[in-house]
């Protein structure tokens, strides 16, 4: 994440598709309820719609929470396959993640016509 919001230390995936109509309380809720953590430690939550098209970032930056949307208009999103209910990615594996790439077969930057 560029600009206004500073790259988090943790970034989470949240595996099981989420009904986006959620909103800041609901979304920290289920962060608390279900994965036992707090969504005011500095972590960014990152939740995906089933379809894949669309996700969520939930973030506290210490002064207040971070609520943003992100739609790809071609593609979809590639999401971890996996038993655990969260799962974490580096900063340059989330530069890939919102540019669309499979990030999980990349290791380096994206490109910088690629970086938000």
């Amino acid at each position: 994440m560029s600009g206004l919001i500073a790259i988090p230390e943790k970034i989470w995936l949240v595996v099981e598709p989420m009904d986006l109509r959620r909103g800041i309380d609901g979304l920290s809720q289920w962060c608390q309820q279900s994965l036992g953590q707090s969504p005011t430690a500095g972590s960014a939550f990152i939740f995906r719609n089933r379809s894949g098209l669309r996700i969520k970032v939930l973030l506290w930056d210490g002064n207040g929470v971070w609520l943003c949307c992100r739609r790809l208009h071609q593609g979809h999103f590639v999401w971890p396959t996996s038993n655990e209910s969260c799962w974490s990615i580096t900063a340059s594996e989330w530069q890939w993640l919102i540019a669309g790439v499979d990030w999980q077969r990349l290791s380096a930057l994206p490109p910088a016509h690629l970086q938000v």
